[in-house]
């Protein structure tokens, strides 16, 4: 491996506001950069995301004023939209159930009959939701019960699967942003937007919830704000 190629896509990563608008980024960059992100980690390998790419002049120019006129929108010769789909959960489940079964030939090994189990009834356990909450419920009392006598996994309700979800995205949109770097372009992650009228823009349904908007362009210098700093190792890292 090549740490020192890593580290110079790392320290060349930064969130730059303002992109040259004469520079093309290639769709081959976001195409790439997109199959990377599909490859980040995730949580039991749901991939409750969706990646929507916005490269057109037409669906750019309405983005700018969903992310509050950002100086990154309106420069950005392409967005990508993260986007976590908890609402999917039963989808995702089956088509990882269906892997497994197909690779199944014969009698299914142990690591089979685990996966078996684990997309069967584990994410079903884990990802319904009922109106009055007994399933949250049920699976607060289980992680209780068994919490009191060994180191067990606390299971909660919503709020939990939206955590889940959001890590996870969150993962594949470090990814992006690093492969954009290495591809010698720039980005600059978007919180700064109206998530109702972008949902809505997206055509997302109810049950989606957008993770973060990234701009994508080639960078300029006014785009970056000074030298980056970040506060000492030594009071966010602790050696156990």
């Amino acid at each position: 491996m090549h740490s020192q190629a890593f580290q110079e896509i790392v320290e060349f990563r930064r969130s730059n506001r303002l992109f040259d608008s004469n520079t093309p980024v290639p769709d081959e960059v976001i195409q790439r950069s997109l199959e990377r992100a599909a490859l980040s980690p995730n949580s039991s390998n749901m991939q409750l995301w969706e990646f929507h790419w916005i490269k057109s002049k037409d669906a750019l120019a309405p983005m700018v004023p969903l992310c509050l006129n950002q100086n990154a929108a309106r420069s950005a010769q392409h967005q990508v939209v993260f986007v976590t789909r908890q609402d999917l959960w039963k989808s995702r489940a089956a088509w990882n159930l269906q892997q497994v079964q197909n690779s199944i030939q014969g009698e299914p090994n142990n690591g089979q009959k685990a996966g078996l189990r684990y997309y069967g009834k584990l994410m079903p356990f884990l990802y319904t939701n009922d109106p009055l909450g007994i399933m949250h419920g049920v699976r607060w009392l289980l992680g209780w019960v068994m919490g009191a006598f060994k180191p067990f996994y606390r299971p909660g309700g919503k709020a939990e699967q939206r955590i889940v979800a959001h890590k996870s995205c969150a993962l594949a949109a470090q990814t992006f942003m690093l492969s954009v770097a290495a591809e010698g372009f720039h980005t600059c992650p978007m919180e700064g937007l109206d998530r109702v009228r972008v949902r809505k823009f997206l055509g997302l349904p109810r049950g989606a919830e957008i993770n973060m908007a990234i701009a994508v362009g080639l960078g300029t210098e006014a785009g970056v704000w000074g030298p980056r700093f970040r506060v000492p190792l030594e009071q966010v890292v602790r050696v156990h």
